[in-house]
């Protein structure tokens, strides 16, 4: 299948084309480190501790490598491990598989968690499409075990019951792009409420959401929503700085369950985007895939993603078809004419939907 991506060669030279030192950041396990690489160097340090290894990255025939070569220390840390084989997928971002040449201390957690897998040559392999589902690298914290499966009734359904919902930061990725870190966290009322009633407030906000008011409405409003455990509303930000909202919601309880054959685990989200400076391609192609990411990446059981924005709501159409959602068909909600958009979670790890693709356009949306 032909893949609309980032050019490969172009994205390769990053690392190539200049002398001067490219950074990236990283956050395994919660801890950040700090990635640099120049030429086929790559060093890692730890933001807390100081600690720095070195590595090398390069490419022969179709092999791509990462090799550890740090003569003073015996062993890396898996957290170093993590951000060095990040840093190579997001420089190599065409690449199915990178090989490992490293002497792996903690070999049987990686081997269990599918981080590293022992190819039939005996050589250690990263695949690609494994590695992007290690939760540990992206999300601010994640559960040993899915949440146990207990049936209960609500919103006129019977549905899994949900785990607690989180608090503050949940999913933290560096977007090379932009040269920021995007990150969505939970609503804190505290200190997010002005925000929030001036982003409803904006006319193009306000055409798609319809909820102008003043901060007691606003805060009515999300109220109802931090009481409804079948939602959880995040704050969009670009290193700290808030710029939009969405709202991820259980499908199988959720007003869009009717319209298709609904599974327990699959999910959907809603979005603004609220700070004007901070709306078009460069932000769209950082935000969309990443809320897709954070979706697939809080519970291993779901396996679709779904979204029902306006039919008219032409711009969003190209958006999702351009981030792998399929636009399977349009249906009356009681409010709205709506397009059903569907991404399998097979789909967004086999082709890497996290990458940029498309030479067409994207803009700025606002789902209702």
């Amino acid at each position: 299948m032909e893949r609309y991506r980032l050019n490969e060669q172009a994205c390769e030279t990053l690392l190539e084309q200049s002398m001067c030192p490219v950074n990236l950041l990283s956050f395994p396990d919660q801890t950040r480190c700090v990635v640099t690489c120049e030429g086929t160097t790559l060093s890692v340090q730890g933001c807390e501790n100081k600690k720095r290894t070195v590595w090398h990255l390069y490419k022969q025939s179709d092999q791509l490598t990462l090799e550890w070569a740090d003569p003073y220390t015996a062993h890396p840390d898996v957290t170093e491990l993590l951000a060095a084989i990040e840093t190579a997928l997001v420089y190599y971002p065409n690449q199915e598989k990178l090989y490992l040449s490293a002497p792996i201390k903690q070999c049987g957690e990686l081997f269990n968690s599918g981080v590293v897998v022992k190819a039939e040559s005996g050589r250690d392999v990263v695949y690609v499409e494994l590695f992007w589902q290690q939760a540990r690298v992206w999300l601010s914290s994640s559960r040993s075990q899915p949440y146990p499966i207990y049936p209960v009734f609500s919103h006129g359904c019977r549905h899994p019951l949900r785990p607690p919902k989180p608090a503050g930061t949940v999913y933290r990725r560096y977007i090379t792009w932009l040269g920021r870190t995007l990150s969505f966290r939970t609503v804190d009322l505290a200190t997010d409420l002005a925000c929030f009633s001036r982003w409803m407030n904006d006319p193009v906000v306000a055409e798609f959401w319809q909820e102008t008011g003043d901060l007691a409405k606003h805060r009515s409003y999300l109220e109802g929503i931090q009481s409804d455990p079948h939602v959880i509303n995040l704050i969009a930000c670009l290193d700290d700085e808030p710029f939009g909202y969405f709202e991820i919601y259980w499908a199988k309880e959720d007003r869009i369950a009717p319209y298709y054959d609904v599974d327990n685990f699959d999910r959907g989200w809603h979005v603004l985007i609220g700070e004007p400076h901070l709306r078009g391609k460069p932000f769209v192609t950082a935000w969309l895939p990443s809320i897709s990411h954070y979706l697939f990446l809080d519970d291993d059981r779901t396996q679709r993603i779904v979204i029902e924005p306006r039919a008219d709501n032409h711009k969003m159409m190209r958006n999702l078809a351009q981030c792998g959602y399929a636009l399977l068909k349009e249906f009356d909600f009681p409010h709205k004419r709506a397009m059903l958009g569907m991404l399998l979670r097979e789909r967004f790890f086999a082709e890497q939907l996290w990458v940029p693709r498309s030479t067409l356009p994207l803009h700025s949306v606002y789902l209702s």
